[in-house]
């Protein structure tokens, strides 16, 4: 039995759920997002909470991956997603111009980054990056899109990583050598 697919979904004031066949439309304050599930996935909603069921066992899995998409598109069209970049490094900075994130990240030219029509990218301070929207896959695509232009390096702290991540640190080579 899936844990997560057998939980409801409660509608938030304003957010609407719909389903056409395999499409699911989800409306609310800041947006519309639509997703395809599979047929064989049943909806129902019942008190403002949505339901999902299967009858053939071997869509279980498929149960719980419908319950967090749709999950994520009501929490998306309510309330929104953000994720927060911040960047290390003496001289890295970045900044919006325009539709582009222009960021200088110790290359010898500066790394710009289209942003997609439908995130909202800020710059807080010169090294903070506010990437929000309400699609948790864009945002968090975007976000790794800008991660790899200089993922975090491990001996000296620089480069760019995500607002809370787990960071390691490692020593270099003097604390291997014996006296």
């Amino acid at each position: 039995m899936s844990r997560i697919g057998n939980k409801p979904i409660k509608l938030e004031n304003g957010v609407t759920f719909e389903r056409n066949g395999n499409i699911v439309k989800v409306s609310g304050s800041k947006g519309t997002l639509t997703q395809e599930i599979d047929k064989n996935i049943k909806t129902e909603v019942k008190d403002n909470e949505i339901y999902f069921t299967f009858e053939d066992p071997s869509f279980n899995a498929k149960q719980g991956l419908a319950r967090a998409l749709v999950n994520n598109m009501v929490i998306g069209v309510s309330k929104g997603w953000e994720k927060k970049l911040v960047i290390s490094g003496v001289g890295y900075k970045a900044q919006v111009s325009g539709n582009k994130l222009v960021m200088n990240l110790g290359y010898s030219h500066q790394v710009e980054v289209e942003i997609p029509s439908d995130l909202k990218v800020t710059c807080t301070s010169v090294t903070e990056i506010l990437v929000s929207g309400i699609d948790k896959q864009k945002v968090g695509q975007f976000c790794a899109n800008v991660r790899a232009k200089r993922p975090y390096e491990p001996y000296h702290g620089y480069g760019v990583h995500v607002d809370g991540e787990k960071l390691i640190r490692k020593v270099g080579k003097a604390a291997g050598k014996k006296k």
